[in-house]
């Protein structure tokens, strides 16, 4: 699935600047309609080694009240996580009503570095694929919105931003010796992404895969996606009402 993305797709800056507080504005007045009427939220972000996870979550999160979500950054299990199930960490991050949850990666970990670096026995990981599907089923019929979004990048702009962030003092942190070893096993781990995308995307939650060699084109596309699906989860009147108010003043704001 990998293959057929168009990473070539860019938006110009001055788009951008537009574009962006537009969406979060919306984001903002979803984020208060979701609250009132208790409506849950997951989001979940996989993707390369620096693909831009991390800024799509900021500008994101940049305009909401920070007492209605957490941002949880997902690594290694440690500690009683590995006495548990691998799903057990995850339930206790999920949102209660009203609220955000967003992971930056996730349980899909299972399917892919554990699969590819031999954390877990083949037997596991290919069960994983029914587990996932059958616990984002049980979140959907809660009446959570669960978004997906796999930021995809080639291996020419990966190393671009390696180098970037190697001389930056303040991203260098960021770049690891495992950044590395993952890097040598590229065409493994594309073959995991492109199984787990197929297996596990589905009509209640399906993966949402995110052009990301060009940020700002990403940012963007990630915001329309996730207004767009709060819109159709808390769809009424009220929200209906809301959203022309705020259309209405950003027209007289693009306007002077």
């Amino acid at each position: 699935m990998l293959g057929t993305i168009d990473l070539s797709v860019k938006l110009e800056r001055t788009d951008y600047e537009k574009q962006l507080p537009a969406l979060q504005v919306k984001l903002r007045e979803l984020h208060w309609e979701a609250f009132q009427k208790r409506v849950p939220a997951v989001l979940m972000f996989e993707g390369w080694d620096a693909s831009g996870k991390g800024g799509a979550i900021k500008r994101l999160t940049q305009v909401l009240d920070p007492r209605g979500y957490t941002v949880v950054p997902v690594a290694a299990p440690q500690g009683d996580e590995r006495q548990h199930h691998y799903l057990w960490r995850f339930w206790k991050h999920l949102p209660k009503a009203g609220h955000f949850t967003i992971f930056d990666r996730s349980w899909y970990g299972r399917v892919m570095v554990e699969r590819v670096e031999g954390f877990c026995s083949e037997e596991a990981w290919q069960r994983a694929y029914r587990e996932i599907t059958e616990f984002e089923h049980q979140l959907v019929d809660f009446g959570m919105v669960v978004g997906k979004f796999f930021l995809h990048i080639d291996k020419k702009e990966q190393l671009k931003r390696f180098g970037e962030r190697g001389k930056d003092p303040y991203r260098s942190y960021k770049l690891t010796d495992d950044d590395w070893r993952n890097r040598e096993k590229w065409d493994q781990y594309e073959a995991a992404i492109d199984e787990l995308l197929e297996r596990t995307s589905t009509t209640f939650a399906p993966w949402t895969v995110v052009e990301a060699n060009d940020k700002l084109h990403a940012r963007v596309k990630i915001l329309e996606t996730v207004v767009a699906a709060l819109e159709k989860a808390i769809d009424g009147p009220d929200v209906s009402k809301r959203l022309a108010r705020v259309e209405k003043r950003l027209a007289k704001l693009a306007k002077g």
